[in-house]
């Protein structure tokens, strides 16, 4: 029996689809892969900050100084890079945002610029996987310094130890994926982005999926759910 092809989108997505999670939930693997799928842009804030501060527009000028000192870039910066972005053509058909928002006012801010552009209503997605899971995911995850290629001592490790499958840069475990770092990123997340998750299900735009299965599952789920919802 033949192989079944690669998943074709019945419908466009039409929409903003917001991946949320825990840190090592997996939304920046789904959230590439659902853009991917749809052929539409996936979209984060350091992304932005990047290419505004490359092209030194007035918006990079302001966040440069904010991201060398290594504070947060305020809200204020961040939504108006954002509006720029999801204004541009290549939104047209929707987009994924992996990440973002990540507290009540940039969600609430968010919504309003989302409710000018001619798209449906945007839809968030939750995974939802277990603490101690996401600290296993985590501690074992290793980074390549060069091209950001992700191993794992549990499921993926390079050919050679230490160095890049890809472009044979050195492997590493960041500094934030250390055990202690993870589990304080975990209590962060959930005093100020768990809420998120709140303030979209009260407007009836939340779908929870559970993040701890293989991430062909999840993924295949998603788009499931997706494709349904048209």
């Amino acid at each position: 029996m033949a192989e079944a092809g690669p998943r074709v989108p019945v419908h466009p997505l039409r929409r903003a689809l917001i991946l949320l999670g825990a840190p090592g939930a997996g939304k920046g693997t789904q959230a590439k892969e659902v853009a991917r799928i749809y052929c539409v842009p996936h979209l984060s804030t350091g992304d932005m900050f990047r290419e505004h501060v490359a092209k030194q527009t007035e918006l990079g000028r302001r966040a440069k100084p904010i991201m060398d000192s290594g504070k947060l870039v305020p809200d204020e910066i961040v939504l108006e890079m954002l509006e720029e972005r999801v204004a541009r053509p290549d939104c047209a058909d929707g987009f994924v945002l992996d990440g973002f928002p990540r507290t009540i006012p940039q969600a609430e801010r968010l919504e309003e610029i989302l409710g000018l552009l001619p798209l449906r209503r945007s839809l968030a997605v939750d995974l939802k996987v277990d603490a101690e899971e996401v600290v296993r995911r985590i501690v074992s995850r290793r980074t390549c310094k060069s091209c950001g290629a992700i191993y794992s001592t549990t499921a993926k490790l390079p050919r050679e130890a230490g160095k890049c499958d890809v472009c044979g840069g050195e492997v590493i475990q960041r500094p934030d994926d250390r055990e202690d770092v993870v589990r304080q990123r975990l209590a962060t997340y959930h005093e100020q982005t768990q809420p998120v998750v709140e303030f979209y299900r009260r407007r009836g735009q939340l779908l929870e999926l559970d993040g701890s299965r293989q991430m062909a599952v999840v993924q295949q789920e998603l788009l499931g759910l997706l494709e349904r919802l048209g």
